[in-house]
């Protein structure tokens, strides 16, 4: 073969090339859905009377959450061995307004803004 022979698609490093190429994106798929679950990016929004207002984690794997249902709020824990109620609220709680997170567009335009990202 000469200089100016043309490499065949199927050569062996072509297919390596495409085996790592889809490795690649297969583990960056895996690693933003870990993100998004760890980071609770991608929670969905209550709908109708059930409604997640507040959560802490109170280590690992639990957590205490705020539910409305209703007109009434309730404190429950969530952890490996399932959910407990802990109390019904008599006097309901105010929480601050949050700000609504960023839609993804409008993120990523934030990181292509920044200075060193290539845009």
């Amino acid at each position: 073969m000469g200089a100016g022979a043309p490499v065949s698609p199927l050569s062996a490093g072509s297919l390596a090339q495409l085996t790592l190429s889809l490795l690649f994106i297969v583990g960056l798929i895996f690693a933003i859905s870990w993100l998004l679950k760890r980071f609770r990016i991608a929670a969905p929004a209550g709908r109708g009377e059930l409604i997640v207002l507040d959560q802490v984690a109170v280590g690992p794997r639990e957590r205490i959450v705020l539910i409305r249902v209703g007109d009434s709020q309730v404190l429950v824990g969530v952890g490996a061995g399932g959910m407990v109620a802990l109390t019904p609220l008599t006097t309901p709680i105010a929480l601050k307004p949050s700000v609504p997170a960023p839609v993804f567009a409008d993120r990523l335009r934030e990181l292509m803004k920044r200075p060193g990202s290539g845009a």
